[in-house]
């Protein structure tokens, strides 16, 4: 990381000070030298183990150990060279700053991937107030709580579901583990979300947000403008408008859709079933776009837009792509899977209590209650304080109570 600011610090000065016929070959020598390192930690060895499964050489020797966040702060490099190529932002003459930039520990290992840009003047000049603080506060609460009080619990039912055999599920099994993963990944990554957010208020630094309750989108469309925004933003800023957006001809329209969605699925890590998973989002993006068919099905497109995401979240859990398939096979009711089982009413036992509660948290109705008593501010406050203080200590005792269990991001 040391040696990728020091480089992302230097070209920024080297762009910065080139006439205009030669910025961009070092933009381009800048972006290439993070694309290789990135491709070196995260995917030559995947790349090594499907050459030898291919050709039948050992290359077992290619191994290496993924650097945590590398995905993150590598994209925060190059928006870095990016931006300053474009002339968005000046330079920076310090190489403190840009480290501090790049390694500020709040979001350095799961994001939200901050912009130079967005916390330019702060990483300079900032103020830490008593309202940003206490804000702050709140906000790590409530991340800390969608971890330890919902997503863990939600994990204990995804896993031990995913852990069995493909064949070995009931079809009612298979929907409860995909609505507990689900509904895991949604709670552990927003909660480091806020809890990333939250703390870099209590500093002064004022982060972008990252999730807009993605699971009361009307279609995949409008559920990636609110899932993990500041990546769907990176790639329509820095891939998608470049390659020409949406104003060309149909074609290069869809092969730039193509691109972004091939990124996005690679971005997430180095496996076949990662890369599905965005074909199955850019194939139904096209879909939706060019027929517009969810501005027609009313209170459906909702139901439509949750099974999608559910069985794309199946594709990007299992191990593999042949797990994943008979895994939605057996949801759909295509294979020979019982309706139910023994085990599933345990697991429904131990899941009919959080799931209901997870599911209505995924919806805006806390906020909603609390506008409730907007009229009455301090009433409101009090309310507020007295629930995260709650919620501190049931997810503060659930830290000492429970297994290391770390947030699902942190492996990208």
């Amino acid at each position: 990381m040391v040696f990728s600011i020091f480089f992302t610090w230097k070209f920024g000065l080297i762009i910065s000070k080139r006439s205009s016929s030669s910025r961009k070959d070092c933009l381009f020598i800048g972006i290439s030298f993070h694309v290789l390192l990135l491709f070196v930690f995260k995917y030559l060895t995947f790349l090594a183990s499907e050459l030898g499964r291919v050709s039948g050489y050992d290359f077992s020797f290619i191994h290496l150990e993924l650097p945590i966040g590398i995905s993150f702060f590598t994209f925060q490099c190059m928006s870095y060279l990016f931006d300053v190529y474009r002339e968005k932002v000046e330079a920076q003459k310090k190489f403190v700053i840009v480290a501090l930039y790049v390694s500020l520990f709040p979001q350095l290992i799961a994001g939200p991937i901050v912009r130079y840009s967005d916390i330019e003047k702060e990483l300079v000049n900032r103020a830490v107030t008593i309202n940003d603080f206490s804000d702050g506060m709140l906000r790590f609460i409530y991340g800390l709580s969608k971890k330890i009080l919902v997503a863990n619990y939600m994990a204990q039912i995804a896993d031990g579901i995913f852990d069995m055999e493909a064949g070995e599920i009931s079809v009612a099994l298979s929907w409860l583990g995909a609505v507990a993963y689900t509904l895991q990944i949604y709670f552990d990554f927003s909660g480091y979300s806020d809890m990333a957010i939250g703390l870099g208020r209590m500093l002064g630094f004022h982060f972008p947000e990252n999730f807009n309750y993605p699971y009361i989108a009307r279609s995949v469309t409008d559920f990636w403008r609110r899932w993990h925004m500041t990546l769907t933003g990176w790639f329509r800023d820095y891939v998608y408008i470049p390659l020409g957006g949406n104003r060309v001809a149909l074609p290069r329209w869809i092969l730039n859709m193509a691109v972004v969605w091939t990124l996005t699925g690679i971005w997430h890590g180095a496996n076949w079933t990662f890369m599905m998973w965005g074909l199955i989002y850019f194939v139904l993006q096209i879909i939706e776009k060019l027929t517009g068919f969810t501005k027609h099905l009313g209170p459906l497109a909702h139901v439509y837009t949750l099974v999608i995401v559910s069985m794309a979240w199946v594709i990007f859990r299992s191990p593999d792509i042949s797990y994943g398939v008979s895994y939605i096979c057996t949801m759909l009711g295509l294979t020979n899977a019982q309706l139910d089982q023994p085990i599933f009413w345990l697991y429904l036992d131990s899941a009919k209590i959080i799931v209901p509660i997870a599911t209505i948290l995924s919806t805006p109705i806390y906020p909603w209650l609390l506008n409730k008593l907007a009229p009455h501010p301090a009433a409101a406050d009090k309310v507020e304080a007295l629930i995260a203080l709650v919620l501190f200590v049931f997810a503060y005792t659930g830290v000492f109570g429970a297994a290391w269990n770390p947030f699902i991001y942190f492996n990208f």
